[in-house]
């Protein structure tokens, strides 16, 4: 099982590995308005819900559709947690990029994976994995629950990603607008659910 998480809303300060099995520990420090005084914001412990099994052990940009993959429940967990989701058809995935170089964190703008024919943007406006406390967020398609497993399709995190929060999807939660975005997502996602082999 993947080691207790410490986060925050805040730059993070330091990952060390535990266990083999590709958990981490990250540590926050509080920092100051500005560089000075204590933002008075507490830390807090996530401790990983579960980990990915997938077929997939690198972090590639593209080629997520059609991949399957599993979330699998720390034995701390009765099977029974899962219960009613196998009722609903989609599920939101809270994930850690735990193999994130904190020396890559990113707290400002940058160009999406660095291309420069799209615009800087904060790290707030966009998805990428360099983000300061490293949380991934992906809707996924339940395929099927079996025990302490959940079989999920299309979920973008690789074999050993700890997992730290699964919610059924409702339609009530989903957006109630019309959902608008800038020109160059829609380049970036071009390729993003292509069908590959390799899921």
């Amino acid at each position: 099982m993947p080691g207790r998480l410490v986060a925050a809303n805040l730059p993070v300060r330091a990952v060390s590995p535990v266990g083999a099995n590709g958990g981490a520990r990250v540590e926050v420090e509080a920092g100051g308005k500005d560089g000075a005084g204590a933002l008075g914001m507490a830390k807090f412990e996530l401790e990983p819900i579960g980990r990915v099994e997938a077929r997939r052990s690198e972090a590639i940009d593209d080629d997520w559709g059609g991949s399957e993959s599993a979330i699998v429940l720390d034995a701390r967990f009765e099977p029974d947690a899962l219960a009613g989701l196998e009722d609903f058809s989609h599920v939101e995935v809270l994930f850690v990029f735990d193999r994130v170089d904190p020396a890559k964190i990113a707290s400002g703008a940058r160009h999406p994976r660095n291309n420069p024919d799209w615009p800087a943007v904060g790290i707030f406006a966009q998805r990428g994995k360099n983000r300061p406390n490293r949380l991934g967020s992906t809707i996924c398609r339940i395929v099927r629950r079996e025990g302490r497993r959940l079989v999920v399709a299309e979920l973008d995190a690789i074999d050993g990603t700890p997992v730290v929060d699964l919610k059924p999807v409702m339609r009530e939660f989903l957006p109630r607008t019309a959902v608008r975005q800038p020109g160059w997502v829609g380049e970036l996602m071009r390729d993003y659910w292509r069908r590959s082999d390799a899921g």
